[in-house]
């Protein structure tokens, strides 16, 4: 295991926020749909497979290699695109006008926070 995680530190931080954020963003995703679209066996593993998902999230994440406040912002801005996608793909809903350009707000913060230098 301590291999298997020195060898994922080395990979670039922008693919552990994308694994990251898919991650996540598909757990959030499955678990919707233990809470409302299921019952019974299924059910349950829908909410483990969710859990599972989000456990990889939490680990993927702090796998990169940046300051926690960088990661913070990049994350973010990662995770509201993916977040559209997993919508789309899971529940066929296309972002509304003000979702993209309040989208846009959140991946221009995110990138301001992850990339602007202080003087």
């Amino acid at each position: 295991m301590e291999v298997l995680l020195k060898t994922l530190q080395h990979v670039p931080a922008l693919l552990l926020l994308l694994i990251a954020t898919t991650l996540e963003a598909s757990g959030d995703a499955i678990i919707r749909l233990a809470i409302h679209d299921s019952s019974g066996t299924l059910r349950v593993v829908f909410f483990v497979g969710g859990a599972a998902l989000l456990f990889g999230y939490g680990t993927f994440l702090n796998l990169a290699p940046l300051e926690f406040g960088q990661v913070v912002g990049l994350y973010i801005a990662t995770l509201f695109v993916v977040w559209q996608v997993s919508n789309y793909f899971f529940f066929e809903t296309t972002p509304s006008l003000p979702t993209l350009v309040g989208g846009f707000l959140i991946v221009a913060g995110g990138a301001i926070v992850t990339f602007w230098q202080p003087a």
